[in-house]
């Protein structure tokens, strides 16, 4: 299915753009879901399979992520259909394409995801004046060189390892997509003593049960490199992370890493969402069954969102990590005490948090 609309609730979407610019290359979608806390904050993702279901699903995350963290935003996400290693100067060709194709949509502020980054988002500023997760040099908090999503995971497991009976220092974690979120994951989780067993990239995955050089895999991945690269450990296929077993289990990719089809290879205490929707709801499921905390995505990874807000109304660095460990901290505790005080899902007790704060919002708005 394809159609953004059969998903159409009382919250949304607001609306579903297909974007067509055959001088340029550029097929794109962009759904606004919900705009009753304010415009739209979400991130444009670029790859070669996106679709417009796609599209609006991360935006109704983004609903819900942004009015669970309390921010003065609603949820919107883009995507743009092509492989994020183009060229550099087709890339930008087809980035401002898309901002000028989204000049008037001012319910919608883009920032950086999947495929895209920081320079991304100046040539979108440069074209159409907004857009978050800026370079540094022209005004914005770098929110991929920082961290702040990889910050708010490690933030959120602090509080989510209390409810599952596990410290932190000599955890076994594994990182399925160690990327821009997953390796700085793993670098505030190692820094406070857990033990990094796994991790995944597009090329395979990296297993060593003593324990991954954090530090070194992070210096191989700026340099481009796979963790296949890394010197030392087992190399082997990419969806065997699912396979290794351990006691914190973070996807940082795509969507529906974990399925039906799948959950019961998974061999882990807590999932800590560092993508959005990579669990479907089937697995989410199987797993409460099993005793597997699942802390669901828009209430863990809200970290890159956060700092995009306190970029966009004008707030510091320093900010916003206070801001990030803060709203995590107090969102992550709020939603597991009521998952465990009426014995319901996780998600169940974090879409109820966030949809009474849209819906009140929403009370606001002019009607007709």
């Amino acid at each position: 299915m394809d159609d953004g609309f059969a998903f159409a609730d009382k919250l949304g979407p607001r609306k579903i753009v297909h974007i067509y610019d055959p001088a340029n290359g550029l097929k794109a979608v962009l759904a606004v879901d919900n705009i009753a806390c304010g415009p739209s904050i979400g991130g444009i993702r670029m790859a070669l399979d996106v679709s417009t279901e796609e599209a609006f699903r991360l935006a109704r995350a983004m609903t819900l992520k942004n009015a669970a963290a309390g921010l003065p935003h609603g949820g919107g996400k883009s995507v743009i259909y092509g492989d994020p290693k183009m060229p550099a100067e087709q890339k930008e060709k087809l980035v401002r394409s898309f901002a000028c194709a989204i000049r008037e949509m001012t319910e919608y502020i883009p920032g950086p995801d999947m495929g895209t980054d920081e320079r991304c988002m100046a040539w979108i500023k440069d074209e159409i004046g907004r857009a978050v997760g800026l370079p540094p040099e022209i005004g914005g908090i770098p929110l991929d060189e920082i961290g702040a999503t990889g910050f708010g995971l490690s933030v959120c497991v602090d509080i989510a390892r209390k409810f599952c009976a596990l410290e932190i220092r000599g955890a076994r974690v594994v990182i399925q997509g160690f990327g821009s979120v997953g390796k700085h994951a793993a670098r505030f989780l190692a820094a406070q003593g857990a033990l990094i067993v796994a991790a995944a990239d597009s090329k395979g995955t990296l297993f060593d049960p003593k324990g991954i050089d954090v530090s070194h895999l992070i210096q191989l991945k700026n340099g481009g490199r796979s963790v296949l690269e890394y010197p030392t450990g087992e190399k082997l296929p990419g969806d065997a992370v699912i396979d290794v077993e351990c006691d914190i289990w973070i996807p940082a990719a795509r969507p529906d890493v974990i399925t039906a089809g799948n959950v019961a290879r998974l061999r882990t205490k807590l999932v800590v969402s560092g993508a959005n929707i990579p669990v479907t709801p089937e697995a989410e499921k199987i797993l409460h069954d099993r005793n597997v905390l699942v802390v669901p995505d828009f209430i863990a990874n809200a970290g890159g969102v956060i700092c995009a807000a306190v970029e966009y109304h004008g707030g510091t660095q320093t900010t916003a990590f206070q801001m990030i460990e803060e709203k995590i901290r107090v969102n992550t505790q709020l939603v597991l005490e009521e998952t465990a005080k009426r014995r319901i899902l996780p998600r169940e007790a974090a879409v109820a948090l966030a949809e009474q704060r849209v819906q009140k919002a929403m009370t606001y708005r002019r009607t007709s």
